[in-house]
């Protein structure tokens, strides 16, 4: 078997920078307990690694006791929970992805020039979770495009576009031109979707067009890591998601004589790397 492997799988600058404030945070010699709220990344192996290290896990602003840190995931999260946290005492490390962060003060400084808000993303990610809290109460969240044709836009209104960062690309361009078309043209659109996506996405449909399957590997609750199976898929490529190696079976990838492999951006290397040595293995 041949096995194909992406150059762009693994862990994003996003990612990986919050898990170095977070790593810097545990070498230091203050012991004071130390939060995440919320998963910092949708990776449960390295999630599990750093609840070993005694990093604990706060679902909402109300577990975090006062005196405490707690480090913001790389998603973000709305900006009234962060102001909840600053005035109840608990410290604040912000780790949000620095293209997550500026795709909130862009819809912010729209939001705040009385436009309303059409959102391509999932509504019940955390990362759309918190861009909407800069958007104000006017905002209209759609994760495909048939949602978005039965939503009606009032003329009166007017409308700003942006996307969860993680989102299609190709998607994204599509939804411009279809809205562009209801409204006469006039719409201001903000390029939130991150480059690593567009690159990882075009990078798995050229795998796509070159192998018989493609092995995404991923947390199953990663936004990325879904969409590149997605995209994948669109190709008309057989695709496998696994988190780990032990989810793969051999009689389901013995069928292939040229495998792909691609991860999500945040699936740790060693991960990737035991996939590979799984597969060429055989």
């Amino acid at each position: 078997m041949e096995v194909v492997r992406a150059r762009l799988a693994g862990f994003c600058m996003g990612v990986g920078l919050a898990l170095k404030k977070l790593d810097a945070l545990l070498e230091e010699t203050d012991k004071r307990p130390t939060f995440m709220l919320g998963p910092l990344i949708h990776n449960p192996q390295v999630l599990e690694r750093y609840a070993r290290r005694g990093v604990g896990l706060a679902r909402t602003t109300d577990e975090l006791p006062s005196g405490s840190r707690v480090i913001i995931r790389a998603h973000g999260i709305p900006r009234q929970h962060e102001e909840a946290l600053v005035q109840r005492g608990v410290e604040v490390v912000d780790a949000t992805c620095p293209k997550v962060k500026r795709a909130q003060l862009l819809i912010g400084a729209e939001a705040e020039a009385g436009k309303s808000l059409l959102l391509f993303g999932e509504d019940d990610h955390p990362e759309v979770r918190g861009l909407l809290s800069y958007a104000g109460a006017d905002a209209f969240v759609f994760e495909t495009r048939d949602e978005l044709a039965r939503h009606v836009l009032d003329p009166a209104r007017n409308y700003f576009l942006a996307a969860q960062t993680t989102q299609d690309r190709q998607a994204f361009i599509q939804i411009q031109e279809e809205l562009r078309e209801r409204l006469g043209g006039e719409l201001p659109v903000l390029e939130t979707v991150c480059d690593a996506t567009r690159l990882r996405q075009g990078e798995a449909i050229r795998l796509a067009g070159k192998c018989d399957c493609v092995i995404v590997a991923g947390g199953k609750a990663s936004g990325n890591t879904r969409r590149l199976s997605q995209v994948i898929e669109e190709q008309g490529t057989p695709t496998i998601l696994v988190e780990t190696v032990d989810e793969l079976r051999t009689a389901a990838v013995l069928q292939y004589k040229r495998m792909g492999l691609t991860a999500g951006a945040s699936t740790p290397k060693s991960i990737i790397d035991e996939i590979e040595a799984y597969l060429q293995a055989l």
